[in-house]
């Protein structure tokens, strides 16, 4: 006969270490997270210049040789020339390069003492400079990329920059993204709040409870719905129907994504309002209604306000959804990172950009998307600390 002293023991310490092991892991990759988000800020991409061969056998850089080399070949921070020769077939080439360590301007960090060979200069992206050699046939041509150091990028420079453009000229400005997000997640408020309010007073006052059960559990529903399914009807029901009615080139932009948004927390927002209001003691409504008040005064004078602090969590919790929400934007919003002059402007949010660009992002474009992820970490855990000052008072009911 198993003992079960024993088994309640087994159980209390297992559970307690798998506690311990997932707060330990969600601790972990906070960590994570905020390393990654903090380091474009505080540190260099490098601690010096890099060098990238791109169909080339054989390179020498400063004495040292390389074959068929295509990572980074690091120069030490403390070299003021780089020389470098190159084989390739029949194709060769030879370069002496300069470096202004006190050149703020990167298109003027380096300058070619010596350039053998035929190879063309082009700065095709900030901080990069390729030397092309062109080879007998076409597409046959040989590359030395040469990679500065990126230096830390200024926190506020970030938070209030006005363009985002990592690829070319490395500028990380959030701010229209920021917006984009915080005017696109109130907008969805302002639409979708009206109707989940007025659907949480009907089901809680005026619905039988058999029928009521019914449709709650229809509601409860919809929150299970993907977010992707969403966002197909947005594109497909919602976007033409923008372009048509406001006659604009495209539906996509901050309207077609509050529709969304709105439609996407109604579930939550009716569902959290419901409840407290169910909860509103009956005594409260039997003295309205005994002091002659009709039903649906009683609903909205009385039983209305006592349930205010359930109906602002709700709200909170719909707009952490909006603020989260990644794929119905996306299909929706236009995904243009710029700031909003009008309801059919296209816009791109904080979680869109995440999702949008980390998979091809390197260097300092990656640290910058983690950094994205922190901003918007940082914006839910206000909203958190909001609903748990609203707690409270919503366990008075």
């Amino acid at each position: 006969m198993l003992d079960r002293r024993r088994i309640d023991t087994f159980f209390t310490y297992f559970f307690r270490i798998v506690s311990l092991t997932s707060a330990l892991a969600l601790a972990s990759i906070l960590i994570f997270i905020f390393v990654q988000g903090t380091g474009p800020f505080v540190s260099s991409t490098a601690s010096g210049i890099r060098i990238i061969p791109e169909g080339i056998e054989e390179i020498t850089v400063n004495g040292e040789v390389y074959w068929n080399h295509t990572t980074f070949i690091n120069v030490p921070q403390d070299r003021d020339l780089v020389d470098i020769s190159f084989s390739n077939g029949e194709t060769s080439g030879i370069l002496a390069i300069a470096i202004d360590k006190n050149e703020k301007d990167p298109e003027k960090v380096l300058r070619f003492i010596k350039n053998d060979g035929g190879g063309e200069v082009s700065y095709p992206q900030a901080y990069t400079y390729t030397v092309t050699y062109q080879g007998l046939l076409p597409g046959m041509s040989s590359k030395i990329h040469i990679l500065l150091p990126e230096r830390p990028y200024g926190f506020f420079r970030f938070i209030t920059g006005l363009e985002w453009k990592p690829a070319y000229n490395k500028l990380y400005g959030i701010l229209p993204m920021i917006l984009g997000t915080i005017i696109v997640s109130f907008a969805a408020i302002l639409l979708g709040l009206p109707l989940a309010i007025l659907s949480a007073v009907f089901l809680a006052e005026f619905v039988p409870p058999g029928p009521a059960s019914f449709i709650r559990g229809g509601i409860e529903l919809l929150a299970g719905i993907p977010s992707v399914v969403y966002g197909f009807f947005g594109l497909m029901v919602i976007v033409p129907w923008v372009k048509s009615s406001f006659h604009v080139p495209s539906g996509n932009g901050l309207l077609a994504a509050a529709i969304v948004l709105g439609v996407m927390i109604l579930p939550t927002v009716i569902t959290i309002s419901e409840t407290s209001l169910r909860a509103v003691p009956l005594s409260i409504r039997e003295a309205s209604l005994s002091l002659g008040a009709s039903k649906m005064q009683t609903a909205w004078a009385a039983a209305l306000p006592h349930a205010k602090s359930g109906i602002m969590a709700g709200v909170i919790l719909g707009i952490s959804r909006a603020v989260g929400e990644t794929m119905a934007v996306i299909l929706v919003a236009g995904n243009s990172p710029q700031l909003i002059r009008g309801l059919t402007d296209s816009i791109r949010t904080l979680t869109a950009t995440i999702a949008l660009e980390m998979g091809y992002a390197e260097g300092r474009h990656s640290e910058m998307l983690f950094s994205i992820g922190v901003v918007l970490f940082v914006l839910i855990m206000i909203l958190n600390s909001l609903i748990l000052l609203v707690k409270p008072k919503t366990e008075e009911l």
